[in-house]
């Protein structure tokens, strides 16, 4: 009876838990300073996160001064997201490594000294599945970025292809030019030998008639 309330009890807690990740969260940045928000995301899965800064004035534009720059990185220090000088925002992305993701709010420094209120919102795994717009917009900004990545890739290996054809036609040109001078090299080298050795004859011939010996 008792593992059995102990049971009832962790699955209370988990789910509390699993429900108080998926909920919003709002804290307060001030000036000069940088909040960070930590996400333990496993591999391969869905993460998503939306985020703007409440308007102290209902009903006023939101003032100039409330800004913040957001950097969402990995664990390992991959940047995932990046927005500079605003005030709302979102990403989406597939985890690629697990472990604990970075989500940093910096407000930049300013005069007066104010403090500024941010909602965010960040799901991962199943829950991230319930911004369908989201997800697949940041899904086609991600793959518009592995696409470029890919063509430029591409375009590298051609420029490399060309290159090394460039370097073989050279090398040829050299082959070719090198055997040239080779081949007439060992031409002249059998012709002197050949001299060479049709004078010692005849120097050796000359020898011998003198000494009367042929």
């Amino acid at each position: 009876m008792q593992f059995q309330r102990l049971g009832i009890f962790f699955a209370l807690v988990t789910g509390f838990m699993v429900w108080s990740r998926v909920e919003s969260i709002r804290f307060d940045v001030e000036s000069g300073h940088t909040k960070c928000i930590s996400e333990d995301i496993k591999t391969n899965a869905m993460s998503v996160g939306k985020y703007h800064i409440v308007n102290p004035n209902e009903g006023l534009p939101l003032p100039d001064s409330h800004k913040v720059t957001v950097r969402v990185t990995s664990t390992n220090g991959g940047n995932y997201h990046y927005s500079d000088h605003v005030s709302e925002g979102h990403f989406a992305f597939h985890a690629v490594e697990a472990g604990d993701y970075m989500a940093c709010f910096f407000a930049a420094d300013h005069q007066p000294h104010s403090t500024m209120t941010i909602d965010f919102d960040w799901k991962s795994g199943i829950a991230a599945k319930d911004w369908e717009n989201v997800a697949k917009k940041g899904s086609i900004e991600n793959m518009q970025q592995e696409l470029k990545k890919m063509f430029d890739t591409v375009q590298l290996i051609n420029e490399d292809m060309y290159y090394l054809r460039e370097r073989e036609q050279e090398m040829q040109q050299l082959n070719i030019s090198t055997n040239s001078k080779l081949f007439w090299l060992g031409l002249f080298s059998i012709i002197f030998a050949l001299s060479v050795a049709g004078v010692q004859l005849w120097h050796l011939k000359t020898f011998f008639e003198k000494k009367k010996l042929i």
